[in-house]
């Protein structure tokens, strides 16, 4: 699924699973930020692409939920 996202102003097509997309949003909504800046968090820290990026921050969100 294709979603848009504005980061430092700019906006940005994602693909991302539905899974993601719904894991995304909950974890935003936890630590209480908005999608965009979780997501501008990520970017500021990838190495890889950013669709990449999201799924690993996901991922290791899940398994150590103290991140």
């Amino acid at each position: 699924m294709k979603r848009s996202v504005t980061i430092a102003g700019h906006r940005t097509s994602i693909s991302l699973e539905e899974e993601f997309w719904e894991a995304l949003c909950e974890i935003a909504r936890e630590i209480g930020v908005s999608v965009n800046a979780l997501v501008g968090t990520i970017d500021k820290g990838r190495t890889t692409n950013l669709s990449s990026a999201i799924r690993v921050f996901v991922l290791d969100r899940y398994r150590d939920p103290e991140t």
